[in-house]
């Protein structure tokens, strides 16, 4: 099964498609170059398999490259960055 997780900025979220069907979202708000995630969610019957994981993980290695900060709403970014401590610098001041 092939996997893709793409930026869409006209509906601020970033999408993961699987074998071309979309089956995840994290959406955010973009707060002048910190972009808030307060949802993300996967197909319920497609939880469990790291889809989750590795769309927040594409999500965030985008933010820095565009030399974004975040500030996660979402219990799922935040438990994400939490037990991954290599993107604890993207967090914005104060949401850490």
């Amino acid at each position: 099964m092939a996997t893709e997780v793409r930026h869409n900025p006209d509906r601020s979220r970033y999408e993961l498609t699987l074998d071309g069907r979309l089956v995840g979202v994290a959406d955010y708000r973009d707060e002048g170059g910190t972009l808030v995630f307060p949802h993300t969610e996967i197909e319920a019957d497609l939880r469990g398999r790291g889809l989750g994981a590795e769309l927040v993980e594409a999500a965030l290695d985008d933010v820095r490259r565009r030399g974004q900060s975040v500030v996660p709403t979402c219990w799922y970014v935040a438990q994400f960055i939490d037990e991954h401590p290599g993107y604890r610098d993207l967090l914005a001041s104060g949401s850490q």
